[in-house]
């Protein structure tokens, strides 16, 4: 791994460095450019101002509390009900990590509150797609999805590129109906499970697009990279493929997310510090932006 990268994971799990980075004055600024904000209403407004489809992730994960699990299911409902009466929830789906529902408690309870979700996602009009996260919530994930599908065939699965076992997965799940939002994976894993060479990880993304393109699902390609963005073109051309979409994240590239029409990752939630560091590790821009803004405001 990236030394940077590495030392800013590491700091995403010290306490010290959390509480240093919630409480400078500049945060809030800084967060804005990658979060929606830490409330309801907040999210419904930057849906509203983008003007593009969404999908929304209330921030929050490695649930170890069935209440917590219970709030954030909480969060999602009122969330969906805000965005239907708003009239946005057509163009606005959920993204939902299971460990934040209860995953590391009983499987069965995450499957019970997804489910809460995807019945009202289902009432409001829209839809709910299941984040994956590391390598050791995968096969629970896929269960618990190909439960959910019995009854909402339309939830919609992750996968990781660089996961040894993505290409397999892809292949098992570009059949009709299914919908896959591919990503290049944002968690450190280690090399017996996950490519390490980035340049590979590309590679395999690749070869996934083309098992999703080729497919009869739904594909929804993850990524800034403008290779593999001009490469999805080239490929989709090539299928003769024009039901897929481009995600990119909230406050990352946004005249390309205009240009594309693009599906845009909006978080949101008090839980922001977790997520603000795997997106500072996961660019060097990211970084450099930020300790800017430190610099600047200190």
């Amino acid at each position: 791994m990236n030394p940077l990268r590495a030392l800013i994971m590491a700091a995403s799990r010290n306490d010290a460095v959390r509480h240093l980075v919630a409480n400078a004055p500049i945060s809030r600024d800084v967060v804005k450019r990658f979060v929606a904000g830490e409330t309801t209403e907040d999210a419904v407004e930057v849906v509203r101002g983008l003007g593009l489809p969404v999908t929304l992730d209330y921030l929050g994960e490695d649930t170890k509390d069935e209440s917590q699990a219970e709030r954030t299911v909480q969060a999602y409902l009122e969330l969906l009900d805000a965005l239907h009466a708003a009239g946005l929830a057509v163009n606005a789906e959920v993204s939902v990590k299971l460990t934040a529902v209860g995953q590391a408690l009983d499987e069965s309870l995450a499957l019970t509150n997804a489910s809460r979700i995807c019945a009202a996602a289902e009432q409001c009009g829209t839809t709910v797609t299941l984040d994956m996260e590391d390598h050791t919530t995968t096969d629970s994930t896929l269960r618990v999805l190909q439960e959910l599908r019995r009854t909402w065939p339309w939830v919609g699965a992750v996968l990781q590129s660089y996961l040894h076992r993505t290409l397999d997965d892809c292949k098992a799940l570009s059949g009709a109906g299914s919908r896959v939002r591919l990503v290049k994976g944002a968690y450190a894993e280690p090399p017996e499970v996950a490519i390490q060479d980035p340049s590979e990880v590309d590679l395999n993304y690749v070869r996934c697009l083309n098992v999703l393109l080729a497919g009869e699902g739904y594909p929804m390609f993850a990524t800034h990279d403008p290779r593999l963005i001009e490469i999805i073109g080239e490929r989709a051309r090539w299928y003769d493929k024009t039901d897929f979409e481009h995600q990119m994240l909230y406050g990352i590239r946004t005249e390309e997310q205009k240009r594309l029409g693009t599906r845009v990752y909006v978080p949101y939630g008090e839980q922001w510090y977790g997520y603000l560091m795997r997106r500072l590790a996961e660019r060097p821009a990211n970084v450099t932006f930020f300790l800017r803004s430190l610099a600047s405001r200190s």
